[in-house]
């Protein structure tokens, strides 16, 4: 292969997984706006990845009949839709910037997913990588009056820890399944934002803890839409970056986000950027940095 082409392969798939860690860094403003036009963020997760299974279907329909016969991405199906449901429920909760932090603790789960799914080694690098992570969490979650344990203390962070428990499952399976058709990957990640969300709307709404949507209007339909497209861009671009790069190097090209997200996030007073939270997530940033020198 020559200099050019080698460099095309690493890059494009690079460029491609900065593009779904915009849009997801971003997500959350827009996610917010609806919040706020009485659609939960459940719900208008469903909606706008409907949208994308209705265009797999109208364009490949044969993804379907592959993802019936293929156990293997259902998988896939069960991990996508965590992702999307819990993040995007989370950054409607609470502070932006630590839902984002919790969320990447993702070098922790990478290398523990990549040993037990893609039979990749435990390196004293990798092991590094974890302990950095885990030290930044610690800080993150470290409580400000100095009492209890540093654990989740809202429903908000713990969906962003298990949104990125969920998203590094999701990248090793992406690159364990690299041999399936784009499709039906495409289908299986779409599908479960589907049916995760909607899942999860319907039993809490049942509960009385989830709003049914509002009546339709073109003032929170055509968004949605716009948002759909985005997310249908973004996913698309994520299952082409992922399943040409090593799991650990796709977490930590994916790091990205947390600057696009707290840049956003603080400039638009949706989270706050404390000394304690700086320092634990300097720790979490390096230790994806640190895979991405691996890679």
């Amino acid at each position: 292969m020559s200099t050019h082409a080698l460099q095309r392969a690493v890059w494009l798939p690079v460029l491609a997984l900065m593009l779904n860690a915009f849009t997801w860094g971003v997500s959350w403003w827009p996610f917010r706006w609806l919040e706020a036009r009485g659609l939960h963020a459940l719900w208008a997760t469903a909606m706008i990845y409907l949208v994308a299974v209705a265009a797999i279907t109208a364009t490949r329909p044969g993804a379907w009949a592959h993802l019936r016969r293929t156990p293997r991405l259902w998988w896939l199906v069960v991990a996508s839709g965590t992702t999307n449901a819990t993040f995007n429920w989370a950054v409607t909760l609470g502070d932006v910037v630590r839902v984002v932090l919790l969320f990447y603790l993702m070098p922790v789960w990478a290398v523990l997913l990549s040993r037990a799914l893609l039979g990749e080694r435990l390196t004293a690098v990798s092991l590094l990588r974890v302990l950095l992570a885990l030290a930044g969490a610690l800080i993150v979650l470290w409580p400000q009056d100095g009492g209890g344990m540093p654990m989740p203390r809202t429903l908000a962070e713990w969906l962003g820890v298990l949104g990125g428990f969920s998203f590094a499952l999701n990248n090793v399976l992406l690159r364990r399944e690299a041999a399936q058709p784009e499709s039906a990957r495409a289908l299986a990640m779409f599908g479960g934002g589907v049916a995760v969300s909607l899942v999860l709307a319907l039993w809490l709404g049942a509960r009385g803890s989830v709003p049914l949507p509002p009546a339709p209007q073109v003032v929170w339909i055509v968004p949605a839409l716009v948002l759909a497209l985005a997310f249908l861009a973004g996913n698309l671009a994520l299952q082409y970056g992922a399943a040409r790069l090593p799991a650990n190097t796709t977490a930590a090209v994916m790091i990205m986000e947390v600057l696009f997200a707290s840049a956003s996030a603080i400039a638009l007073g949706a989270g706050t950027l404390t000394p304690a939270l700086a320092l634990g997530g300097s720790l979490i940033v390096t230790a994806a940095l640190l895979a991405a020198w691996r890679g």
